[in-house]
């Protein structure tokens, strides 16, 4: 099994030049582990601890339905649309992801963007990427579209958890996804932990512990907030994932330090 070692993420990652209030007065935080162990891990998930940091491995398969066919590129291209795109069998396949990430995350002199591929892993067992497609530009929610199968049928680019697999088969989400969040929320209660970014700093849907649903004007720059969550009853520094059709949909930059450094997978667009 391959380690993804820890290493300072500076080539892979550019700063950000605008700095946020909000994210320069985010607080250094004590150990996450204890609000990590009560999360809801998805049976295809095995998280342990030690020197500081969650281990998390998986299939990289999420344990929720997925659409029997996809809206894929046709030739390979990087970012499809209707007019170019075939619909094909689910091409998901087993990954083997097995990730350290620290669990005192600390905040960073600045930002940093988020790169594409995986930015962070998820309680359904497969992982988050940023809202953009292959070209960095395009985002994936606000270019869903559907494609006819041969009997047809309307397939769709992005299914209904706003995921869907590259053409290599590494499933994963560009926004906030509600077959992940029905399994652990009540209806119109707080949104409970779904995943763990790259800096450390967990990932929660868009409720606050009210219920309140948030919006991207309650967040700073990199979909994060400050505030108490059920896993954390005393504030801390989280991200925030959007059912929304522009780029608030997932995290587009890191609050923390980042020390993950992954590779773009092989065929990793769409």
């Amino acid at each position: 099994m391959i380690w993804r070692t820890v290493i300072q993420m500076t080539s892979a990652l550019v700063a950000l030049g605008c700095g946020s209030t909000d994210v320069e007065s985010v607080p250094d935080t004590a150990s996450t582990a204890a609000g990590l162990q009560a999360a809801k891990w998805g049976s295809n998930v095995t998280i342990s601890f030690e020197n500081g940091s969650v281990r998390y491995r998986s299939n990289g398969i999420p344990n929720h339905a997925r659409q029997a066919e996809y809206a894929v590129p046709n030739g390979g291209g990087r970012v499809p649309n209707a007019m170019t795109a075939i619909a094909a069998p689910d091409p998901t396949v087993a990954q083997n992801y097995d990730f350290r990430i620290p669990t005192t995350p600390r905040k960073a002199a600045r930002p940093t963007s988020t790169s594409l591929g995986t930015i962070g892993v998820m309680i359904s067992g497969a992982a988050l990427f940023n809202p953009y497609e292959g070209d960095g530009v395009t985002v994936a929610t606000a270019s869903n579209f559907t494609v006819k199968n041969a009997a047809g049928q309307d397939v769709a680019f992005l299914d209904a958890c706003n995921g869907h697999p590259t053409p290599m088969g590494s499933y994963h989400y560009h926004a906030l996804p509600p077959c992940v969040t029905a399994v652990v929320d009540g209806a119109g209660g707080p949104s409970h932990l779904i995943g763990i970014a790259f800096d450390g700093y967990p990932i929660y849907g868009d409720r606050d512990l009210t219920g309140r649903q948030l919006t991207a004007g309650d967040l700073d720059q990199c979909s994060g907030i400050t505030s108490p969550t059920p896993e954390f009853p005393e504030g801390i520094y989280h991200y925030v994932l959007l059912n929304a059709a522009n780029a608030t949909s997932s995290i587009r930059c890191f609050s923390g330090e980042v020390t993950m450094s992954v590779a773009p997978m092989p065929g990793m667009h769409p």
